[in-house]
């Protein structure tokens, strides 16, 4: 098995373990913020589902990284519109970005997050932004070598 790792486009076969990959990113971000994310039931099928679909959408990409024949990494980022409300023009987001442990600290992520940079620009994005929790350094440390700077701080407040 070879220790060389490859970013590129998820297949249908991937995404059994990219929507275990997408349940473990959902279960962290409850376990921070139960009263903000919430937790779907089955939510590896819910991902599988709509991954399937992401897939076939022009103006999204899915991205695997694999080292040797296992994965252990994925990102998920689309085009969109205008929005008036976040005053974003069109755009590409990067909405999620996950690592295995076993990748972590080996430049995983920043290859997933340039590829998918590399793709939404060619799609016709001009401009990328992403979330991250505010608790993630490690996250926000990675984005920002990758050209990214903070410019929003999302705040919720929950009844009760």
């Amino acid at each position: 098995m070879s220790d060389e790792l490859s970013v590129r486009r998820a297949r249908i076969p991937d995404l059994r373990r990219v929507s275990e990959f997408a349940g473990e990113l959902v279960r962290l971000h409850h376990a921070t913020d139960a009263q903000r994310f919430f937790l779907p039931e089955r939510v590896e099928e819910g991902y599988a589902s709509w991954l399937r679909r992401e897939l076939h959408n022009k103006g999204a990409v899915v991205l695997v990284a694999e080292r040797g024949d296992e994965l252990v990494g994925y990102a998920y980022g689309s085009l969109q519109a205008r929005d008036w409300n976040a005053l974003l023009d069109e755009h590409g987001a990067i909405h999620d970005v996950f690592v295995t442990d076993q990748g972590r600290r080996h430049g995983v992520g920043r290859q997933l997050v340039e590829a998918m940079v590399r793709e939404l620009e060619a799609l016709g994005a001009a401009t990328i932004v992403l979330s991250t929790m505010v608790k993630n350094v490690a996250a926000q440390t990675l984005f920002e070598r990758c050209g990214f700077r903070p410019t929003m701080l999302e705040m919720t407040r929950s009844r009760g």
